[in-house]
């Protein structure tokens, strides 16, 4: 028996903690594929394709401490793998989000970590006979991206049940999400101390069934409403304390005030109040998506998941050309070097993915600047104002003030991360690391709040859907580019990242246009209060005479 949504306002706390641990662990894992790229190697999973293929060419080698061969062939068929994960952990949000809409958070929970169990499961037994079962990974990495997804996202709505610090707890869950690329390097390093592939596989499934526990116990079978839900409301309690004074006799009665958060229905007299935001809520779903702002965040998401993709499904083969700069030819010692470095950094790359949870709340933060000094949005415009009061800011531009600092600031971290990528140079990279970390997970922050604080709470599940699936489909790219960075520019990734680094670029449209519809508001506003001053100016008149 689900709980009600009473209960879980109660459990608030426990649910998003558990929530950022089970994102944290089970969510965007697949973002680690760095290093689980190195132990598929080991493990021998399509190694079977360089001995198929052992007389078309001699670029062979044997992975360090592993009894299996790899090859370019190897590389593109698990790079493949990758892509399609990536692809289901981004495109599943489109019918994630309608269904969520309908269905709520619950089952869609539920299934997502039945499906992150399944996909530990195929892994585990697939690496029992990698040379028959390999095939199995693609259908691993789809649940896994698929289950993961399902957590993330349901996660997303969990923000709702805060109120004012509605955007840091987004920014927290986001920033779980995106540092659960730092769960495959845990892994390999156990992984490397002797550890059985196959059994920590299976543990892993064992922990994906008490997330499934979890959901069953604690989580609502309705949605999380939004803050502005009016179901949100506080009970009074009187305890009467009757004191009586020893020496004198007397008794004093004080009234103790106790305050309970709870949620209920709507009382009939708040009805009034949520004329405006119904009207808003009845908006049809297709003028949200067709709207500017909404075509310009999925072009700049688009971009830079593109951006990110390609460099983490590639990183590896970056790293090593760094290390032997395309030789052919290369030594055996230079061979076990570049394997050693490759390692090392790629252990690097997910410890830093840790970041997101420190980075992510900052941008909050800057979603969520000033906010408590706007007036309210459903308040009538003749009445918010006194001559008393000094004015206050206005909410919706306020938020579009702070939404265009923040993809500003987004886009700049990312034409610095395009720009260090160029640079031929190892101990470097270790920057570009940390800012591939911050950028993504700022940018699905601020997409996030972007819409949240422009559409009505009910569009933001189908809207974040349609925007992830149009970027996932636009990351498919990275697999063309990978297959030419490995095959006609022998592993070097320069022109690629120049490319990439003039198509980001293209991300700072979106700023511009906020700013230029947050002048429209302005002129609108002042329009507005110049209207409303003339009546009032008129009604005093009247008065008088």
């Amino acid at each position: 028996m689900a709980p009600s949504l009473a209960q879980a306002y109660r459990r608030r706390w426990w649910i998003a903690v558990t929530a950022i641990m089970e994102n944290l662990l089970f969510s965007a894992v697949l973002l680690g594929w760095a290093s689980l790229l190195i132990m598929l190697k080991k493990e021998g999973f399509y190694s079977h394709l360089c001995i198929e293929n052992e007389t078309i060419g001699t670029n062979r080698t044997v992975e360090l401490g592993s009894r299996w061969q790899s090859c370019v062939e190897q590389d593109e068929m698990l790079n493949l793998g990758f892509t399609i994960g990536s692809f289901f952990l981004s495109a599943a949000t489109l019918p994630l989000g309608i269904l969520m809409d309908r269905f709520g958070p619950r089952p869609i929970r539920l299934i997502g970590s039945s499906c992150f169990a399944a996909s530990c499961a195929m892994i585990a037994a697939a690496a029992n006979d990698p040379e028959v079962l390999s095939v199995l990974i693609f259908f691993a990495v789809s649940f896994n991206g698929f289950g993961g997804i399902c957590l993330t996202f349901t996660s997303l709505t969990l923000p709702n049940m805060f109120g004012n610090i509605r955007s840091t707890i987004l920014s927290l869950m986001i920033g779980s999400y995106a540092s659960s690329a730092v769960t495959f390097p845990g892994i390999k390093l156990i992984y490397d101390l002797g550890v059985s592939f196959r059994l920590l596989m299976w543990v892993w499934t064992g922990m994906a069934c008490i997330v499934f526990l979890n959901c069953f116990l604690n989580w609502p079978g309705e949605s999380f409403p939004a803050p502005e839900d009016i179901r949100y409301t506080i009970k009074i309690r009187i305890n009467v304390v009757v004191t009586e004074d020893r020496m004198s006799g007397d008794r004093y009665i004080t009234n103790v005030p106790i305050m309970e958060d709870t949620v209920g229905a709507k009382p009939p007299e708040s009805e009034h109040r949520d004329s405006q935001s119904t009207a808003k809520a009845a908006v049809p779903i297709c003028h949200s998506v067709c709207s500017p702002i909404f075509l310009w965040s999925v072009l700049a998401m688009a971009i830079t998941q593109l951006r990110l993709i390609f460099f983490m499904g590639a990183m590896n083969k970056m790293l090593e050309f760094l290390v032997t700069h395309g030789d052919p030819n290369s030594s055996e010692e230079l061979r076990k070097e570049a394997e050693e470095q490759v390692a090392f950094y790629s252990f690097i790359f997910g410890t830093t993915q840790l970041l997101c949870l420190l980075t992510c709340p900052w941008i909050g933060y800057i979603m969520d600047w000033r906010m408590k000094e706007c007036e309210e949005e459903n308040l009538n415009i003749s009445t918010i104002k006194s001559h008393s009061e000094p004015p206050k800011r206005d909410r919706k531009i306020q938020k579009l003030s702070n939404a265009i600092r923040a993809f500003i600031f987004t886009n700049l971290l990312l034409v610095m991360f395009g720009v260090i990528s160029l640079i031929d140079n190892l101990p470097i990279q270790v920057l570009s690391f940390v800012l591939h970390t911050i950028v993504r997970g700022f940018i699905h922050s601020c997409c996030g709040g972007l819409y949240a604080a422009v559409y009505p709470a009910n569009h933001f599940g189908t809207l974040t859907g349609f925007q992830s699936t149009i970027s996932a489909a636009f990351a498919l790219l990275q697999q063309p580019l990978f297959i030419l960075m490995v095959g006609y520019l022998n592993g070097d990734p320069y022109w690629i990242n120049i490319g990439l680094l003039i198509f980001s670029l293209a991300g700072f449209l979106l700023p511009c246009y906020l700013f230029y519809h947050r002048r429209s508001l302005m002129r609108e506003k002042e329009y507005l209060n110049m209207f409303a001053a003339s009546q009032s100016e008129k009604e005093y008149d009247d008065l008088i005479q």
